[in-house]
């Protein structure tokens, strides 16, 4: 079965080649010719699309999308969904914070019937390497929180971004997905509970990255206010 991994990215030309470099080398040694790595370009203003198109001379199977104009990542990590050619589709973050290899662990899983497989920086066998802040971390836990009180959602990570979906999976949620920030994690995994579709949770090793996107004040009160929208855009 062949597997697409979408990476979003916004100016991320210092970070990205790497990221692409070691995944590629992973999924050569371990997937042979049945991978692709789509990276979504989402309006940036760096050379990160120029990084990209370099690599691709040595990277047959890499492939670059690019967005008109910066949307955010839901929108970037949706049109790379929507337009991979695998039976498993994964999206990770530009970072590489989750390796492109913990996808081993939920193959399995995904053979035996599960449709979208998260991981999960909270799972008691998860290893992290190096934490985030002391206010990040609660932060996002507070997040958590909010998420299950507000749209009844019962995970314990929500907001790590590496999710692996089944072809049928995907189509059906991401066609149907519409946030473009970060609370888009929150939506697609309400839709996949929504549309019927199981879900397993499981334990990664995860790096911290000091230079994340999220900006610390705005970023989080928008993901509040997506919290309440997300029950009345799928009515």
């Amino acid at each position: 079965m062949k597997l697409s991994v979408i990476i979003p990215a916004y100016n991320e030309a210092d970070r990205l080649p790497k990221t692409l470099q070691e995944a590629h080398e992973w999924l050569t040694q371990s997937l042979g010719e049945t991978f692709e790595i789509l990276v979504v370009d989402d309006g940036s203003s760096d050379a990160t699309s120029e990084s990209v198109s370099v690599l691709m001379a040595s990277m047959p199977e890499l492939r670059l999308l690019q967005q008109p104009e910066n949307r955010g990542k839901g929108a970037a990590v949706r049109r790379g969904m929507l337009e991979a050619e695998g039976e498993i589709l994964l999206f990770m973050d530009a970072d590489h914070a989750t390796h492109v290899c913990e996808v081993k662990k939920a193959l399995p899983l995904l053979a035996n019937g599960i449709d979208v497989v998260l991981a999960s920086r909270q799972h008691p066998d998860s290893d992290i390497a190096e934490h985030q802040s002391w206010l990040r971390e609660h932060m996002g836990q507070s997040f958590n929180l909010l998420m299950k009180l507000m749209v009844g959602l019962d995970m314990q990570d929500s907001q790590c971004g590496f999710k692996v979906f089944t072809t049928a999976a995907a189509q059906s949620i991401f066609s149907r997905q519409k946030l473009n920030g970060f609370s888009f994690d929150v939506e697609v995994l309400f839709l996949a509970k929504e549309l019927d579709f199981s879900m397993a949770e499981i334990p990664v090793r995860w790096v911290n990255e000091p230079n994340s996107k999220v900006r610390m004040l705005l970023d989080p009160l928008a993901m509040f206010v997506d919290l309440l929208r997300i029950r009345r855009l799928h009515r």
